[in-house]
């Protein structure tokens, strides 16, 4: 059974998932609107589901809406919601663009409400996020075996909170090639009779646990100074395919996880490369 801590940490780490899950789909669709409503409203704002752009949308979701508005209307809201990035000179352009707009003009209303609501949903979604992240820093804070996991640069507090969710007490784990195993991270092989597979991930056990990991390798792999990443690099260079060397660099970043909160020990980067990597290979039979 989990400590009240640890259980602590899953319910907020998957409230998390969920919300960022939401919030990615309330965008994608936001997104879906704006080309048949106002495909132009992105040459303003490159991210139209920034806070001021959600803000605006929200009160003039349409092309039509925005041109009603007129300059005036739109540049003191604009002055209203962001005043030091926003003034006259956007408006102008907002209303321009939308006059001339492109938009298709079926089921305008049905879909400026959609628009609508999906911007309210966005918002609500992400001052929820902005708590729940609130709490997990708070969870961190008091947390002394995180020291650890948190003197990594390339694991962010999100990260930090998924392995200690996921990976739970790690005194259960006598070797880190159990610990690999239990994240789905070693390798197998299926055979059935003379027939031989590739090997391939396992891919038992958490899931939150994986996708986190890949999501430290792929930022890592770009950072100049990143242990981790010249590590990738390495593995690369010697021929080793670059999926192949991802997946080593997640099973590098989840035994150094392991290493630091069984010792409770701060991070040393010089010992990365020194930290073995071993793949328990499993063989299934069909």
């Amino acid at each position: 059974m989990p400590t009240d801590q640890i259980a602590t940490y899953r319910e907020f780490v998957r409230l998390h998932t969920q919300l960022a899950d939401e919030a990615a789909r309330y965008k994608n669709e936001i997104q879906a609107l704006l080309v048949v409503l106002f495909p132009e409203f992105s040459q303003v704002f490159a991210d139209p589901c920034r806070s001021t752009a959600v803000a605006l949308l929200k009160l003039y979701p349409s092309a039509q809406a925005l041109a009603a508005a007129g300059v005036e209307t739109i540049a003191a809201k604009l002055h209203e919601l962001a005043p030091h990035n926003y003034g006259h000179k956007t408006a102008q352009q907002l209303v321009s663009l939308a006059q001339q707009s492109v938009s298709s003009g079926l089921a305008i209303a049905a879909r400026s409400i959609s628009l609508k609501i999906l911007c309210d949903q966005l918002e609500h979604t992400q001052t929820n996020l902005a708590q729940l992240e609130s709490e997990i820093d708070k969870l961190l804070t008091a947390d002394n075996r995180a020291k650890g996991l948190q003197s990594v640069p390339e694991f962010g507090h999100k990260t930090v909170a998924v392995l200690r969710a996921e990976l739970g007490d790690v005194s259960r784990f006598h070797r880190a090639d159990q610990v690999v195993a239990y994240a789905g991270l070693d390798l197998e092989v299926k055979e059935s009779g003379k027939w031989k597979g590739q090997a391939k991930l396992s891919k038992r056990g958490s899931g939150r646990l994986r996708r986190i990991l890949y999501m430290a390798a792929v930022r890592c792999i770009r950072l100049k100074d990143s242990a981790f990443g010249a590590y990738y690099h390495r593995l690369v260079a010697r021929g080793m395919k670059g999926r192949e060397a991802m997946m080593a660099v997640m099973r590098k970043m989840l035994i150094v996880a392991y290493r630091l909160l069984k010792t409770e020990e701060l991070y040393d980067p010089a010992k990365v490369g020194a930290v073995l990597v071993t793949q328990p290979l499993v063989v299934n039979a069909i």
